[in-house]
């Protein structure tokens, strides 16, 4: 049991490395870009409605996990070739 734990990391840690696909990098950067706005709603200097600090912190969320997700998605070539 403890081996195919061992063996499913090390396959996420092979398609990390692996060249992502255009779709991805798109989504990737948009997960970036709505993680740093959801920072800047959170961190503000000035007092926000709660309301405001509350989307901040769900955009924050939310393009961390795009951000992660997309990082592990590769073009079907690659797939492929893992099957091989």
């Amino acid at each position: 049991m403890k081996k195919s734990k061992q063996d499913k990391l090390a396959s996420i840690g092979k398609r990390c490395k692996k060249e992502t696909s255009p779709f991805f990098k798109k989504l990737r950067t948009a997960g970036l870009i709505l993680a740093a706005v959801g920072t800047i709603i959170v961190a503000a200097p000035i007092a926000l409605p709660a309301i405001a600090v509350t989307i901040g912190g769900y955009a924050l969320l939310g393009g961390t996990v795009i951000t992660a997700v997309s990082q592990t998605g590769v073009g079907e070539e690659d797939c492929e070739n893992e099957k091989e």
